[in-house]
């Protein structure tokens, strides 16, 4: 299980939830579930409207699914992702700070999600 905290200058308050153990909805859906409001239009990747940074409580503990093309496509574009950070996280099993919360999906990792609340903000 993972506890996501949501924090955003767009929400009074931050906000937890727990993450179930084996779900494999995205960061996007988990925060649709609890009317957390992460910006999104397409919701496949392709926009770069749900950017999140992710930051993990545990640094041992980084559990994250690879990158999707798409996800690593649209990042580049967004100048929030090089091609050092996709190696890191490709041979290093380390995850970049930036994803799409579209295409993240949280494993048994405490993290903190941060959005703007703009679309394409990170």
């Amino acid at each position: 299980m993972a506890n996501v905290t949501f924090s955003s200058p767009i929400m009074h308050q931050d906000k937890t939830v727990y993450a179930v153990a084996g779900n494999t909805a995205t960061i996007l859906n988990v925060a649709k579930e609890n009317r957390i409001p992460i910006p999104f239009e397409c919701e496949n990747g392709d926009c770069g409207s749900c950017v999140i940074e992710v930051e993990y409580y545990d640094d041992s503990n980084k559990m994250s699914l690879a990158f999707t093309e798409k996800e690593k496509a649209r990042l580049k574009e967004l100048g929030l992702l090089t091609d050092a950070d996709i190696e890191n996280a490709e041979v290093n099993d380390m995850p970049p700070k930036y994803r799409l919360a579209c295409q993240y999906i949280a494993r048994h990792e405490d993290i903190r999600i941060t959005f703007t609340g703009e679309p394409g903000g990170a």
